[in-house]
């Protein structure tokens, strides 16, 4: 096993790299290559991929021992376009349901919003009258581990039901089983039925988990609890506190880079 001293809290174990490693895209290589040879090695490139996303540093700021920072945006910038992160993550998920005894096809999902701020930066942007947020808006759905299905990011003014449809869409083309998806009052209406047609002779609804009107303070919401918690995990990463991000793909990035690291932990210590 190779050996690789942890500088950080943040640095993958041998573990972790062990789970990852072959999901990542190798080095281009063969004879009468061009360009610059490589400078980073791939496991500390995640390395200081992972740093900044859980310490929410500016590029520019990232340490001098990870090697050049316009090297590591690079490769985040790249693997963001080509998906890479996008096929980490889903290969990931599917061994995290598989270890917690699930099939890889989910049956049930949630759907939820969070409204987060932006700072001064270029990129869309809108203001969500209800939270008196003026930022961006993730659309998440996950499934009952809390693991990540599906993901939108969108201005803040996005009404909540009408980014659900493109969502819950390619949802259902994707996991063909599944069945029921939970969400709060705020999808309520047409969307009901909406998703009804989308099978109009199979079994999947959408189903409204309402707060009960006699309830006073907090209250857990069965099945809602699920997502709240998996925003809960996104933004113990600093870098997801705010939204940062110029473009809305590198948004996406960075949420899926969090759920990559949290599941690489769990498939470590499972």
């Amino acid at each position: 096993m190779q050996m690789h001293p942890t500088r950080y809290p943040t640095d993958l174990s041998d573990e972790e790299w062990d789970q990852i490693k072959s999901l990542v895209p190798a080095p281009k290589s063969g004879k009468g290559k061009r360009g610059r040879p490589i400078k980073l090695e791939r496991r500390r490139l995640l390395d200081a991929i992972f740093y900044v996303v859980r310490s929410g540093c500016a590029w520019q700021l990232l340490p001098h021992d990870f090697g050049p920072w316009r090297t590591v945006y690079g490769y985040f910038r790249a693997w963001s376009q080509d998906w890479t992160w996008t096929f980490i993550h889903e290969v990931l998920r599917d061994y995290v349901r598989q270890s917690e005894g699930r099939t890889v096809a989910p049956t049930a999902a949630i759907v939820d919003s969070q409204s987060v701020k932006t700072p001064d930066q270029a990129g869309e942007r809108g203001y969500d009258a209800g939270k008196k947020i003026s930022g961006r808006k993730r659309h998440i759905v996950v499934d009952c581990l809390g693991l990540l299905l599906g993901l939108m990011i969108t201005p803040a003014s996005t009404q909540d039901r009408d980014a659900a449809r493109p969502l819950i869409k390619t949802l259902v083309q994707t996991f063909g089983r599944l069945q029921v998806i939970w969400a709060d009052g705020g999808y309520l209406g047409a969307l009901v039925h909406w998703v009804k047609g989308l099978r109009p002779f199979g079994k999947l609804h959408l189903e409204i988990v309402r707060r009960s009107d006699h309830t006073r303070g907090f209250q857990i919401l069965p099945k809602r609890w699920i997502v709240e918690r998996t925003f809960g995990w996104l933004v113990k990463s600093r870098r997801l506190c705010r939204d940062y991000e110029v473009r809305l793909d590198h948004s996406e990035s960075m949420i899926r880079l969090c759920m990559i690291r949290i599941m690489l932990r769990r498939l470590a210590a499972a």
